[in-house]
């Protein structure tokens, strides 16, 4: 099957918001996703409008990226976010240089194993380059061994950073990061 992968148009935000709830009711969305499905459920129409244009094509602090499948349907996503250095990351952590962040990996289930997550994180870590990105990074759960295996293929090492998990005290997350080249 052929895609389009491209990033989202600002008005595109309820399909954002239908996939990013498809992708929290996945049976390891814990594991994958800071937030649940009944939070995001309960977001207002006004927050997925701005969450969507933020990562809209033409943004210059993130982007979303979609693969949409001949029928118009979006099978899958991921986000990349700029952290710019000396700022500090969602987790407390300094920034030392500009870098790419991703987040919000999801393809729908009939889609994997087709190549489309390579896909898409191929367009992200692009368009993190294109950006001035000197490496670019991803946090996953410790257990999520079928991300951490993706993560490593697609050229992601662990760095050694472990953030701990507030809302889960004993569990951690991992960074990985792909440095440019």
């Amino acid at each position: 099957m052929s895609y389009v992968i491209r990033s989202v148009r600002a008005d595109e935000w309820a399909a954002a918001k239908e996939l990013r709830l498809t992708a929290l009711q996945d049976p390891v969305a814990p594991l994958a996703f800071l937030e649940t499905y009944e939070e995001a459920a309960a977001r207002p129409d006004s927050f997925w409008r701005e969450r969507t244009a933020g990562g809209a094509e033409g943004a210059e602090g993130a982007q979303t990226v979609v693969a949409e499948a001949p029928d118009g349907r979006w099978v899958g996503t991921v986000t990349v976010l700029l952290e710019e250095p000396g700022t500090t990351d969602w987790a407390g952590f300094p920034v030392e240089r500009k870098q790419g962040h991703v987040v919000g990996v999801f393809v729908r289930p009939e889609e994997r194993g087709s190549g489309l997550t390579d896909v898409l994180f191929d367009a992200a870590v692009e368009w993190a380059w294109a950006h001035g990105a000197e490496r670019v990074r991803l946090i996953v759960h410790e257990d999520n061994a079928r991300a951490q295996r993706f993560y490593r293929k697609a050229g992601f090492e662990p760095t050694g950073v472990v953030v701990p998990l507030t809302a889960a005290p004993g569990l951690s997350e991992l960074e990985f990061a792909l440095e440019r080249v």
